[in-house]
């Protein structure tokens, strides 16, 4: 390859792993922000001038989702903003990943604090004012409900961008002619926005929450069960943690590269292997949402270029990067 062809592939090489929905996610992020905002504003403000401590609370726990739907909004603006950067090796697709990963740690914490608190308040209880409380609560859960049909509303999970191109050496093939994912290729999680999910497990747990405080406020109103209301807390924390826990196990996963579907794995092999030739070394990983890459390489006796395999997976849409190498047999 000539330096000048070698120049032209090079800057013809884009590594484009952003979701389908990555824009319409993105605003909608920012707009369920402008409603949190106002509503913890308002609750701030409205508490100071009215001398209410429940309702500055509130609004200073809605600051906390608000936080972490800030770092989704700007983790959706830095991978679009950087998603040609030659600096990423294959591209910005995981950084919504880092943003999820980092919100379900704050979703931990959170869990722990209200765990904390609730079981503070079971062991020495506190007056709880009916009249406030339960109200804020209401308002607290049709915000909530409001931002996460906001942020879920036409969210697309089971497509991928395939805007990218890849022009390489006969050693480094890209699979861009097929847009098309076939049934096999929708396997769990491969099409998941985990920033989007992530941000819509922070309103889905805030309503959580308020649903079940109203209960136990209107259970301890009703019948002077004072317990019930931080029995709900312990509720609550219980079920953000669990989708903590959940949002962590599968964030880490892309981010350490794990395979991203064993099925998948084995359907590529059979694939190499279906002609007699013999898959030796296969790596498969996400990098981005609908988008993997994956290396392979493959011994064989025939006289077979990269490009003759790459054509065999064509029919794998969901491989947005592809790498193949051959290694006559017997040259090992």
């Amino acid at each position: 390859m000539s330096e000048s062809t070698a120049e032209a592939a090079l800057q013809g090489h884009r590594h484009f792993f952003l979701g389908a929905d990555h824009r319409r996610s993105e605003r909608r992020t920012w707009a369920v922000i402008v409603l949190c905002g106002a509503m913890m504003a308002a609750e701030i403000v409205g508490g100071l001038l009215f001398g209410s401590i429940a309702l500055v609370a509130d609004g200073l726990h809605m600051s906390t989702h608000a936080g972490a739907l800030l770092l989704a909004a700007l983790a959706y603006s830095y991978a679009r903003r950087h998603a040609d950067d030659a600096r990423f090796s294959f591209g910005t697709g995981k950084l919504g990943d880092l943003a999820g990963f980092s919100s379900a740690i704050v979703l931990a914490m959170i869990a722990l604090l209200i765990g904390y608190e609730s079981v503070s308040r079971l062991l020495q209880p506190v007056t709880i004012h009916f009249a406030e409380a339960i109200p804020i609560a209401g308002l607290g859960l049709i915000v909530n409900i409001a931002s996460a049909l906001l942020l879920s509303g036409g969210h697309d999970h089971h497509h991928g961008d395939r805007d990218h191109d890849h022009d390489g050496d006969h050693d480094h093939d890209h699979d861009d002619d097929h847009d098309h994912d076939h049934g096999h290729d929708h396997h769990s999680g491969a099409h998941r926005d985990n920033n989007m999910r992530a941000a819509i497990i922070h309103v889905a747990a805030d309503a959580a929450v308020s649903v079940l405080v109203i209960v136990g406020l209107v259970l301890a109103r009703s019948f002077g069960w004072l317990w019930m209301d931080p029995l709900a807390g312990i509720a609550g924390a219980v079920v953000i943690a669990s989708w903590s826990y959940g949002l962590v196990r599968d964030t880490s996963a892309i981010l350490l590269d794990m395979t991203p579907d064993r099925r998948l794995a084995e359907n590529l092999r059979q694939a190499i292997e279906s002609e007699g030739d013999r898959l030796d070394d296969l790596h498969l990983w996400r990098v981005g949402p609908g988008h993997l890459a994956a290396i392979i390489s493959v011994a064989t006796d025939a006289q077979r270029s990269p490009d003759y395999y790459r054509a065999r997976l064509a029919r794998f849409g969901i491989l947005s990067h592809l790498t193949v190498e051959v290694v006559p047999w017997h040259a090992q």
